[in-house]
């Protein structure tokens, strides 16, 4: 179905929430240059997003210059309209010419080294602890025989 509203915002794979489609519609403009606008999205397991992080890089090789965060304790952030709307008025704050989103959750929404200790798994997202955070699948672990 070439045109219609479903095939162009597949070229974002997995994201299909309807509170993302102005997001979304930016995101498939392609690059405009800086500032940009990180998009991704976190949640205990890859079917619930609980948590909306949007940083803004300024420049070429810029640590992102700002950072906010939205979280939801009992339904998927991505159908949030009222947090949709919060993000998109956070970008337009910073004048971003680019938007960048993840196609997909990217991990657990607490962080290392705040919320648990450096180097460990976190206690409260076992789905996580043997998965690449980019492609969900699960990590193979060699045993060396012995």
């Amino acid at each position: 179905m070439a045109g219609t509203k479903v095939d162009r915002l597949s070229r974002v794979p997995g994201m299909h929430h309807k509170a993302l489609w102005p997001l979304t519609k930016r995101a498939n403009r392609g690059v405009r240059g800086y500032p940009i606008a990180t998009i991704a999205f976190y949640g205990p397991d890859d079917r619930r997003a609980s948590k909306a992080a949007v940083g803004i890089v300024p420049s070429e090789r810029a640590e992102p210059a700002e950072c906010e965060r939205w979280f939801s304790d009992d339904h998927d952030i991505r159908d949030d309209l009222d947090i949709a709307t919060a993000m998109q008025t956070f970008i337009e704050r910073h004048a971003v010419k680019t938007v960048v989103i993840a196609d997909r959750i990217i991990g657990c929404p607490h962080e290392e080294g705040k919320d648990y200790l450096e180097g460990e798994k976190c206690p409260q997202c076992p789905f996580w602890a043997n998965r690449d955070r980019w492609s969900g699948k699960l990590i193979e672990r060699h045993i060396p025989s012995g």
